[in-house]
């Protein structure tokens, strides 16, 4: 067979396959067309049957025609009868593109074109239409969100439809959300039945209908109705303590990233760090620098701050342990005093060098949004990569502790810094080493607050008191300690801000604490060894 011949075929086969799905095309455009134009010239009476039969034809270009025609950007041509979709309609000249092809036609007079007028009662009622249309998008969460959008405004003749979508949906999140908007309709009729329905709803709307019939007339169905909001407000306080945990479990990772490093440089050298706050300060104020010079990529700089941050702050730390911490050593007193204008000096230099306002650092788009659990329940993002970070930083560590020469060293310390330094343990090397990496890890602690608040010369002094709490509570030195006290101390200060405020709050804190420490002078998880004991 020479090539001419099958290429011949080729081109005759193409033909043979195209020529049907082109007359197919053909016919829908002819359909298309017809509707535009009889919706056009149709009566407000008629409008709403044409509307209905475009949204049934399956044609993809529907939903545009029914925006078009809801914003009154739906018109025709008066010298051709053409319909067009308006674009632009500023000024004299309007822009405007071929309803059914979509081509730009350029500029038209808008005294050449007709526009189709709608009013408000016509426009509720093609929403309506548009969200029957979004309930067979091939997207679960796309007709998620058209059944929740239907709440509340469904009519008789729309829950005829919605009832038929019903029983073609396989999607049971979808399916619960299309029977309460249904029964919605039928409780705002009086119908008893719906309630059943809609006593497990988590939803404002289904709760607003519920609330109405409570309120209403009808004894037996204002009783059912306060029966199902009952069962309703329990829900909603389970929902209320979960979500008010998980914020509490969110700020004590921010806690257990923010005294970790502390508990380290206090349990090895015994030294009250008050600079601790300003090491977290530059752990925020480097994620901040990385987004300056990486602009327009907030996900990379993120990620390439965990390890500047990290630096940034460790470098910080040697310097003001070899500067001035090393000269004070047994003086806990007046290394608090010393540390304590560090930290003055450091906030001083912030505002000098960037600005004494606060700086916004961008969250990247995977950290942004949230999880929606139920309708009163959602977990934001941001929150939860904190909670995650702060769990590896600490596994981190605790391998770091268990498995490097470094931590059996830090270790022996510890316990008993003379007897290590007779093993041969260099202990001023351990001092460097540590305080270095607790440092590093506050820096970290910064890193993550940038993501949940602003960053500013004072974003350390917000957290340092804190943070010596955790460390008291949890045990001296102990990381487990301090992992459990931060969470602990997280969710009781979330539990008690509702009611008692958020100074009030943090002074019952305390006092617990105080109240703890006179049973348990040593912390939850106190140290072992001979040092510790004395």
């Amino acid at each position: 067979m020479s090539i001419y011949r099958l290429l011949a075929r080729i081109v005759l086969a193409a033909c043979l396959a195209l020529g049907p799905m082109l007359a197919t095309a053909q016919v829908q455009d002819d359909t298309a067309r017809d509707l535009l134009k009889q919706l056009v010239e149709a009566n407000q009476a008629e409008k709403l049957g044409l509307l209905k039969e475009i949204s049934e034809t399956g044609d993809e270009r529907a939903r545009g025609w029914l925006e078009a025609f809801r914003g009154g950007k739906l018109a025709v041509v008066e010298d051709t009868g053409n319909v067009v979709i308006v674009l632009n309609n500023r000024g004299r000249d309007w822009e405007i593109a071929d309803a059914l092809s979509g081509d730009n036609l350029g500029e038209m007079s808008r005294r050449d074109l007709e526009t189709v007028r709608v009013n408000n009662a016509m426009r509720a009622q093609v929403d309506g239409i548009l969200s029957v249309i979004d309930l067979t998008v091939t997207d679960p969460q796309g007709r998620l969100d058209a059944a929740r959008n239907l709440l509340g405004d469904v009519d008789a003749t729309l829950a005829e439809q919605l009832e038929a979508r019903l029983a073609e949906e396989e999607n049971a999140d979808v399916r619960a959300m299309l029977a309460n908007a249904i029964a919605i309709h039928r409780l705002e009729q009086g119908d008893a039945e719906a309630i059943d329905v809609l006593s497990g709803s988590l939803n404002p709307t289904a709760r607003a209908a519920l609330n109405t019939a409570a309120n209403g007339d009808d004894p037996a169905l204002a009783a059912a109705a306060s029966k199902a909001l009952a069962s309703i407000e329990q829900k909603l306080k389970i929902n209320h303590a979960a979500e008010t945990l998980y914020f509490g479990l969110s700020l004590g990772s921010v806690l257990v990233l923010a005294a970790i490093g502390l508990a380290i440089t206090f349990g090895v050298m015994g030294v009250i760090n008050m600079a601790h706050g300003e090491l977290i300060m530059l752990g925020a104020y480097t994620t901040w620098g990385m987004q300056q010079m990486l602009p327009g990529q907030p996900g990379l700089a993120l990620v390439l701050s965990i390890p500047a941050g990290f630096l940034v702050a460790a470098l910080a730390g040697i310097a003001i342990e070899r500067s001035v911490i090393q000269f004070l050593k047994g003086r806990p007193l007046e290394t608090l005093l010393a540390t304590f204008g560090i930290s003055l000096i450091l906030q001083q230099l912030v505002r000098t060098v960037i600005s004494p306002l606060n700086r916004t650092v961008v969250t990247p788009e995977w950290m942004s949004g949230s999880i929606m659990i139920n309708e009163a329940l959602s977990l934001t993002l941001n929150r939860l990569y904190v909670i995650g970070f702060a769990l590896v930083v600490f596994a981190g560590l605790m391998l770091i502790m268990r498995r490097t020469r470094l931590g059996l060293e830090v270790r022996a310390v510890t316990q008993n810094r003379a007897m290590a330094r007779s093993m041969g343990i260099k202990a001023t090397r351990v001092d460097i080493l540590t305080f270095g990496l607790g440092s590093g890890v506050a820096g970290l602690a910064g890193v993550a607050l940038s993501q949940i608040t602003n960053v500013g010369p004072n974003l350390g002094q917000n957290y340092i008191i804190d943070s010596f709490m955790v460390v008291v509570f949890g045990g001296v030195g102990n990381l487990w300690g301090t992992l459990v006290a931060g969470l602990s101390l997280g969710t009781i200060n979330q539990i008690l801000e509702p009611w008692a405020g958020a100074v009030l709050a943090k002074i019952m804190v305390l006092v617990l604490i105080i109240l703890f420490i006179q049973k348990r002078p040593k912390g939850l998880f106190p140290q072992k060894g001979r040092a510790a004991e004395n």
